[in-house]
């Protein structure tokens, strides 16, 4: 049986992708005439995929001007990043024991890849990477429940459009050696809470390092 996408999921998923890809950048004006056209439907699937996505944060309406791609939110940032450093800590540590040797493999191939990108940065890839090596992680955790809420504190951090990489460009260096010293903690069969605490901190360090450079205190965690 083939199920068929409607023209508002299809709108929703090209106007999605176009703001988290920047294509259309913060302030960005959505214009419904333009999108339609854009992308070849009428005006009313876009009205409901523009509500959606003001729902979800990534639009805001504003007076006189209308729908407007919306500005990256520290605060949110920050929440998530903390939300993230805690439930991902967690769920690395649980899934320690589970971890394969091709699992293994892979984070080391990217982190390997990752130091590589150094000599000529490209922060984007580098972030890219950056989420494939965490995944190859925690995807082993056996708490299926905890699992789902990395994959949703990941999924919001995506749609918030941060890249630390690109703001602090220096913290790509300590992330792979972070990298490395959470591989050798799980290799070496570290104690759950060891590796709990260099998964989260390495989180915390990152989200430091953003904050440093836009002016705001340390995480308090």
């Amino acid at each position: 049986m083939t199920v068929t996408t409607s023209k508002s999921q299809r709108a929703y998923d090209g106007i999605r992708e176009r703001i988290l890809d920047s294509t259309y950048v913060p302030g960005y004006r959505l214009v419904l005439s333009t999108l339609a056209s854009e992308l070849e439907c009428s005006v009313v699937p876009v009205r409901e995929a523009i509500r959606r996505l003001e729902a979800e944060g990534l639009v805001r309406f504003e007076r006189n001007v209308g729908a407007t791609v919306a500005s990256v939110d520290n605060t949110l940032y920050l929440n998530t990043m903390q939300t993230l450093a805690l439930l991902e800590g967690s769920a690395t540590a649980l899934a320690a024991p589970h971890i394969t040797k091709a699992a293994l493999s892979r984070a080391h191939r990217v982190n390997d890849q990752m130091v590589e990108l150094l000599q000529d940065f490209d922060p984007a890839e580098f972030t890219r990477l950056n989420t494939e090596f965490h995944a190859a992680l925690y995807e082993a955790c056996p708490n299926t429940h905890l699992l789902d809420l990395v994959h949703r504190g990941w999924t919001r951090l995506r749609a918030i459009r941060v890249s630390t990489f690109s703001t602090v460009p220096e913290r790509s260096q300590h992330s792979t050696e972070e990298h490395e010293a959470l591989l050798n903690a799980i290799e070496s069969g570290a104690p759950a809470q060891e590796i709990e605490r260099l998964a989260r901190q390495h989180r915390v360090h990152t989200l430091n390092a953003y904050l440093a450079a836009v002016g705001e205190p340390p995480s308090a965690l």
